[in-house]
């Protein structure tokens, strides 16, 4: 018997000694990452603080000097729409760069003044500006409305630099699927369940960040939500008195503000649909939830593409007009 227990003893005491020497590895996670960016004041309520400015004239209290050539001299402009449409026309003394590269344009442009980000109409400059504020440029903006607020000129074959007036529609004004109702409360889900083999949260941060501008399609279009609401979780990002007065998608919930305090509104792993006014607004916080780990899209141009005539006697600063129709520049250097 002693020599027994001395046999189912040993054996134990090897299994131990090596499982104590070989511990699984600590990973970062959620939390870690969430406690890093709550610590440098990264919840979306604080990066939403002047976010977005219009290309308005210096004479009018804007940032556009005629007198400098219609420029913007008060910012390092980044243009990220394509290298052809760029040549075609572009704000004097722009830069041109690709979404995936805007942290490393911006670095190289230096911080001596804040970075303003140019897209098509304002919604992937949205991911661009929330890439920038998350990695040391917290005062990066997106210009409004993208280059469609610069210029409407036509160019190449047929095309045109104002890509907002085709979006514009009407077509939920008396849609079965649209609805002034109150919401339901919103769920409560996890948190998501991701791992990084990194422990510090500035690590873990760029990691992330990197991966949301290297993701592929990110937006949603807003009427083939329109036609089968049902089939996915929609979060309208309004307050409820422009819930009820504009009206949703049947089913939607009414979430008004996103933050590390309501994020569990959001189903852990499944898609879910951000959608606002003009689709700029929900192309900034879905950036900011990629980077948490929610697999969030953007409903494109937002209401003012399913309710434009609504949105605009509701709040008119909301509302698509038209461009400017400043100069543009086609010479590169």
């Amino acid at each position: 018997m002693h020599y027994f227990l001395v046999a189912m003893v040993i054996p134990a005491i090897m299994l131990t000694g090596c499982k104590d020497d070989n511990p699984d590895p600590v990973k970062g996670n959620y939390e870690t990452l969430v406690t890093y960016m709550a610590a440098n004041n990264m919840d979306l309520p604080a990066l939403l603080q002047g976010w977005v400015i219009a290309p308005t004239l210096v004479a009018d209290g804007g940032i556009v000097d005629a007198d400098a050539g219609y420029t913007i001299p008060g910012y390092h402009v980044i243009d990220i729409r394509g290298e052809d449409d760029f040549k075609a026309g572009h704000i004097k003394g722009s830069h041109n760069t690709t979404l995936t590269n805007i942290v490393s344009k911006a670095a190289e442009l230096g911080k001596d003044k804040p970075i303003l980000v140019v897209c098509y109409s304002g919604q992937t400059a949205g991911r661009a500006v929330m890439a920038l504020r998350l990695s040391g440029f917290p005062d990066a903006k997106v210009m409004k409305f993208g280059f469609s607020y610069w210029s409407s000129e036509s160019y190449g074959s047929g095309q045109s630099f104002d890509k907002w007036t085709p979006k514009v529609a009407n077509v939920a004004d008396g849609n079965a699927n649209w609805t002034m109702d109150a919401s339901a409360p919103l769920p409560t889900n996890p948190y998501p369940a991701w791992t990084s083999s990194s422990t510090d949260g500035a690590v873990i941060l760029a990691e992330r960040v990197a991966a949301m501008l290297a993701a592929g399609s990110w937006g949603t279009s807003s009427t083939d939500v329109l036609a089968n609401p049902g089939d996915f979780n929609i979060y309208n990002f309004w307050s409820e008195d422009a819930y009820k007065t504009i009206g949703h998608y049947t089913g939607a919930y009414q979430y008004s503000t996103i933050s590390f305090e309501t994020v569990k509104a959001l189903p852990q792993s499944e898609q879910c649909e951000i959608y606002c006014y003009t689709g700029q607004t929900s192309s900034f916080a879905t950036a900011w939830l990629q980077v948490l780990g929610y697999n969030a899209k953007s409903i494109g141009y937002g209401v003012n593409s399913l309710r434009h005539d609504a949105v605009d006697a509701y709040n008119s600063s909301v509302a698509w007009h038209h461009s400017y129709d400043y100069p543009i520049e086609t010479s590169t250097k």
